[in-house]
């Protein structure tokens, strides 16, 4: 009985010797040199040269500039770097297979040829009458054995149809060891060897791979020694180099192709990513050169990424937010220019005629008592409309700035109201105008500044006794509303027309019927009763008909504080309708 033990195979890739006499010896390796390289002389205490950036231009400068090149380079490269990836992995793995094939294949044929070499061999040990065996107990090998097997006809055709390898074949005894099989070659000769001599087939080249195993022949009957034989095959014809180099052309085709394919939707896909920031781009340069109107359009916005989407979105928030700052700016600067105009305009008056009192003062004018006395009266009168005028566009300007805080409390509106009135009942006594109030019996209380509040309903009474005519009547009411109060100027005077109800709120404006009582004045009360009004969170309204008098609406609420910002409804176009304080610069 025959008992096969495997001898480890050699995985260098170098196939043994043909030669019986040859052992495989092992090469020396090289000792590398532990000298480094002497660097050029350098003087001593010298600042190390650094080449890299000397001498070869850095890899930031090699790049593209633009993000849609860079972002189309990136891609690519990882691109490539996958596919080279995949590809060294598949490679590798084919040619590990592939060479596990060829020792299985390399396998099977040692067993073959272990198989007919034993047949020969105790075909031709039995021819001996001396001794049988094939290897002696001495381990010799059998004459006729070696004769036998000497037979380059016969290893040529063994190497050829059997092995499709190189072979080499070694008789010999052996010992069993925890570790394996241990081998010792019969005396010489004892080796037999033969080179692959067919043709390679359609794809075949000689292969590195080498296979070697050691069979034990044991004689059933125990009378003749066990004896081992040693079968090496290598360099055989296999189709792994070619099935390599066909997939790795293929791989390479491949890795081409997609690579161009990679470049074009790179180029594609950068291409949309960076339009919404071209976009952009244009946008914002066109706002910068003044375009205020220039936006990013919404539906082109969302070609993008959702990133790219949200930025364009916000851009139009902050354009939007700068063309309504800029038109702000522009309408301040138009209401400032109209304001300096009107405030020109309305100083010059006052002085014109305080020159023309003075120059007739130092004339013949002057030595009249009674003419002096008159025109001192009127001089007084002129100075007297410049303070009030000043002090007007101070508070204006006080309100408009936002200088003024209100000192907002708890308070009874009844008390504030009353205290106006009492101001302002000498006034109305002297011009013979009935001023009554009309007061909740219960403390009405909001939250209100009461000095500011105060000069409001003083700005309401005054312009109502203004435009009164004497036995005429001035009411004030107070009511509740909602959570806070209402309050209302009434009088019967000469009215205002519908063409000028939008117009009253605004600064300077007094009207266009020429009667004494609308051009005097200011101009400003009502504009300072708009603000102070605004500043509670609150809103004046007016109704008024041509001889039927006007009536002035204040709605407070019970806490500005909780008010984000002030209603505001329609200003009156007709006669009877109501205009709140919404619209710019009101006037007395």
């Amino acid at each position: 009985m025959a008992v096969r033990r495997r001898k480890p195979a050699s995985r260098a890739g170098k196939a043994p010797s043909a030669t019986p006499s040859a052992t495989p010896s092992a090469t020396p390796s090289a000792t590398p040199s532990a000298t480094p390289a002497k660097p050029p002389d350098q003087p001593a205490g010298a600042p190390r040269r650094r080449v890299f950036r000397g001498s070869s231009p850095s890899i930031w400068r090699v790049l593209p500039r633009t993000f849609q090149g860079r972002l189309s380079l990136a891609f690519v490269m990882v691109f490539a770097l996958a596919v080279g990836t995949v590809s060294i992995m598949t490679v590798l793995v084919l040619d590990n297979d592939l060479r596990q094939q060829v020792e299985t294949n390399l396998q099977a044929r040692a067993n073959a040829i272990s198989a007919v070499v034993r047949v020969k061999a105790e075909a031709a040990a039995a021819l001996d009458p001396a001794n049988a065996t094939v290897v002696s107990a001495g381990n010799n090998l059998n004459g006729y054995v070696r004769a036998a097997m000497s037979d380059p006809t016969t290893l040529t055709n063994y190497a050829n149809d059997v092995a499709q390898a190189d072979l080499r074949l070694r008789f010999g005894l052996g010992s069993e060891t925890p570790q394996g099989i241990v081998f010792y070659p019969a005396g010489e000769p004892s080796t037999f060897s033969a080179s692959l001599t067919a043709e390679p087939g359609r794809g075949q080249a000689r292969d590195s791979v080498s296979y070697a195993e050691t069979f034990r022949f044991v004689d059933p009957g125990g009378a003749k020694p066990t004896w081992y034989l040693e079968v090496s095959l290598s360099a055989p014809y296999t189709t792994r180099a070619s099935t390599i180099a066909s997939v790795v052309g293929f791989l390479l085709i491949s890795a081409m192709a997609g690579l161009l394919l990679a470049v074009v939707v790179s180029f594609l896909l950068a291409r949309r990513f960076t339009k919404p920031l071209r976009r952009l781009t244009d946008a914002a340069r066109a706002l910068a050169e003044g375009d205020l109107a220039r936006r990013v359009p919404a539906d082109r916005a969302r070609t993008g990424a959702a990133e790219i989407a949200e930025l364009s979105h916000q851009f139009n928030a902050m354009a939007d937010q700068v063309e309504e700052t800029m038109e702000v700016i522009r309408r301040d600067r138009d209401i400032s220019r109209e304001f300096l105009a009107d405030v020109s305009h309305e100083l010059r008056t006052p002085l014109a005629a305080l020159r023309t009192f003075n120059e007739l003062l130092q004339e013949k004018a002057g030595s009249d008592p009674a003419a002096r006395a008159e025109f001192l009266e009127a001089s007084a009168q002129q100075i007297e409309r410049l303070d009030w005028l000043a002090q007007n566009l101070l508070e204006l300007s006080k309100l408009d700035s936002g200088l003024v805080r209100l000192n907002l409390r708890p308070d009874d509106l009844r008390a504030t109201i009353l205290s106006a009135v009492e101001q302002a009942q000498v006034s109305a006594t002297r011009r013979g105008i009935d001023l009554a109030t009309e007061l909740p019996e219960t403390p009405l209380v909001t939250r209100h500044d009461p000095q500011r509040l105060g000069q409001v309903v003083i700005n309401l009474i005054g312009n109502a006794l203004k435009f009164t005519p004497r036995g005429g009547s001035v009411r004030v009411t107070l009511v509740p509303h909602g959570r806070g109060a209402r309050i209302q100027v009434s009088d019967t005077g000469v009215g205002i027309d519908a063409s000028e109800l939008p117009h009253v709120f605004e600064r300077f404006y007094r009207g266009s019927r020429a009667n004494e009582a609308r051009s005097s004045g200011s101009g400003l009360g009502l504009a300072i009763v708009r603000s102070i009004v605004e500043m509670h969170g609150g809103r004046v309204m007016v109704e008024s008909r041509i001889g039927s008098g006007s009536t002035f609406t204040v709605t407070l609420p019970a806490d500005p504080r909780k008010v984000g910002e002030s209603a505001t409804t329609g200003a009156p176009t007709a006669a009877g309708a109501t205009k709140p304080a919404g619209s710019p610069g009101p006037a007395e």
